[in-house]
């Protein structure tokens, strides 16, 4: 299991044995390089800790214990937690500022405490076995174990064609589930663990002036920054040229009398290339600024990404996140980035798109009803089609169509008839409803709770945590501080969005330490030109991949409807994110379920870009 994660972890393996557990440890040293060799004991070793992450509160909580009376052996961040453990068992986590997804072998009440970090940043699947509970940071190391089955859960893999990624608490493969963000797990034995929720996130907008929020904000940015820049190692910083990566460099570059090293992606293609923002801001605080532009050729790394990102993904960005991270790589072991930015203060612009059409609520839904019956007559391929079914639907479900590659509606064209029959009862709006639901009313607040829930952990965090570490480098999304989320949650919907302007008073946090024109430029997102190399150099590679005789003979999509889409993308309807969903599932398909699992020792791809280095 840990050989299969040996990029996760290429510094130190270490392994504990003992009566009832057995747990082990790839680690990539980042906090006391010497003495952190994990796993890690308290004083009289009954109880033993695995632990993937970070805890940035880590020299605060030492100096508390050490006046409790415990004796440290490390001076770690992962033996605090073995020591809070003592202390305040469960509630350990509490305590904890970081990201981490951790477990605790208890030698005396024979017990495994395993937890998650509050909003999700690093990964943990577990999975029955006979006699037991095996856990792991990967799927693919789980694979390692003979009883794992390797059977597709149709529940997640509807999920997947719904959402771009699997759900919270289930993996692509049955029987192997995941650990939910701010949850913890108890096992004592054979059976099913108790699992509970430790932290949630609430929206409750407490009145205060604009300029106390302005000024709350920014001491919490630079808090939170300067704790993430705990390291006995270099750190360095994404930078895309957003609001987000800049003002992250702009705060770490007041915090540190060293040039911080930056690291961008840029393409070929002016409509995605957002480089010369990115040098701008590199400029502006005297970055050593390292940059690379992807060309079509990335195809060549479709197999890399593959093996790194564990389960399929239909999130096309992870392509340049994995070049990135490579360049990265090659200067540094940490980065910041700036994500969960857009969540906290309304960035996105879907929010302000449904704030629009909630006003089509306005028209009568009988009429909504018969615009919606002649769209479904239209043909497929239809401009409109989908938006007069689109306009028919009320609240939540308006929502959630808005935000689905294929509906469950299109689910019967998408998958073969057998598997369709295995996929009818699933319903994988079930969590986003239930978040939409926890914030009354379909408001700002209601959306940022369930991309907080969903979205953020399952796509944005799950990409930079599997990219990143494919080359052995730790990211650290320094925004998601979990007292920042919650401060977030405090604020006004108007101090977010304000007359259609995102992130409002974030912009007002940084004036003076951005410039202006990173401030007011139109968000763009990190996209990919995907569009255009399916209709060119990647053309063969879609068509050969999704329509072989593997894949027809695999059984679980409709190869007519692959042939349709295809068509219909090659006659100029932007169709990419849905082919490459497509091409992801049976790529991963191909790798994880038709042989052996890949070896881990595997050479580096082969360098697919231009790279550039700006010494700003």
């Amino acid at each position: 299991m840990c050989d299969a994660m040996i990029h996760r972890g290429p510094d130190d393996e270490g392994l504990f044995v003992g009566d009832g557990a057995a747990i082990g440890m790839r680690r990539l040293s980042i906090i006391d390089l010497a003495t952190g060799h994990q796993p890690v004991h308290n004083e009289d070793e009954s109880l033993w800790v695995v632990f993937n992450g970070e805890i940035y509160n880590y020299q605060e909580l030492r100096a508390e214990l050490e006046s409790r009376g415990h004796r440290f052996y490390t001076t770690s961040d992962t033996e605090t937690i073995v020591h809070l453990y003592e202390d305040f068992g469960a509630a350990a986590v509490d305590k904890l500022r970081g990201m981490f997804a951790f477990a605790i072998w208890d030698r005396r009440r024979r017990e495994l405490f395993i937890a998650r970090d509050r909003v999700g940043i690093k990964p943990l699947f577990y999975a029955e076995i006979p006699g037991g509970l095996a856990f792991a940071s990967e799927l693919k190391a789980l694979l390692a174990l003979p009883a794992i089955s390797r059977q597709l859960d149709w529940p997640a893999v509807a999920h997947l064609f719904t959402f771009l990624s699997t759900p919270a608490t289930h993996s692509i493969l049955r029987g192997v589930k995941k650990l939910d963000a701010g949850h913890r797990l108890i096992a004592k034995g054979p059976g099913t663990p108790a699992i509970d929720r430790y932290w949630d996130v609430e929206f409750n907008p407490r009145p205060r002036t604009e300029g106390e929020c302005v000024e709350e904000l920014r001491a919490l940015l630079e808090e939170a920054v300067t704790l993430h820049m705990r390291s006995d190692v270099p750190v360095g910083a994404f930078l895309s040229g957003g609001l987000d990566s800049s003002a992250i460099v702009s705060l770490m570059s007041r915090m540190t009398p060293r040039r911080v090293k930056t690291f961008s992606i840029g393409f070929h293609e002016a409509a995605f290339d957002e480089l010369r923002y990115a040098r701008q801001i590199a400029h502006a605080f005297g970055t050593d600024h390292h940059e690379l532009v992807l060309a079509p050729q990335a195809l060549d790394i479709v197999e890399d990404l593959t093996w790194a990102l564990d389960e399929p993904f239909g999130d096309s960005s992870a392509i340049p996140t994995y070049m990135v991270s490579q360049l990265a790589a090659e200067h540094v072991k940490v980065v910041l980035s700036g994500d969960g930015g857009d969540e906290l203060f309304g960035g996105y612009d879907k929010y302000v798109v449904e704030a629009r059409e909630r006003r089509y609520e306005r028209v009568p839904s009988v009429v909504r009803r018969a615009v919606a019956a002649i769209g479904r007559a239209l043909p497929d391929g239809t401009p409109g089609k989908r938006f007069m079914k689109h306009f028919a639907l009320d609240g939540a479900a308006r929502y959630l169509d808005a935000t689905s590659l294929f509906a469950p509606g299109d689910h019967a064209q998408l998958f073969a008839p057998a598997v369709f029959d295995a996929v009818r009862d699933a319903d994988p709006y079930r969590d986003a409803r239930e978040a939409l639901g926890h914030v009354p009313g379909l408001t700002l607040s209601s959306l940022q709770y369930c991309d907080l829930r969903a979205y953020l952990p399952l796509d944005i965090l799950t990409k930079v945590d599997r990219m990143t570490m494919a080359h052995s480098l730790e990211a650290r999304p320094a925004l998601l501080d979990h007292r920042l989320v919650e401060f977030a949650a405090s604020l006004p919907a108007d101090l977010k969005i304000r007359n259609g302007e995102t992130k409002y008073v974030f912009k007002q946090a940084m004036r003076g330490r951005l410039p202006d024109s990173t401030i007011d430029r139109k968000k763009q997102g990190f996209g990919v030109p995907l569009a255009s190399w399916f209709r060119g150099p990647w053309t063969s590679f879609a068509r050969d991949l999704l329509l072989s005789r593997v894949s027809r003979e695999r059984g679980v999509i409709d190869p007519s409807f692959v042939a349709h889409l295809l068509k219909l993308h090659d006659a100029g309807r932007p169709l990419d994110r849905e082919i490459w969903t497509l091409v992801s599932f049976e790529q991963w398909c191909r790798m994880f379920l038709d042989g052996p699992p890949r070896p881990a020792a595997r050479p580096q791809p082969a360098v697919l870009h231009e790279l550039r280095t700006v010494n700003a």
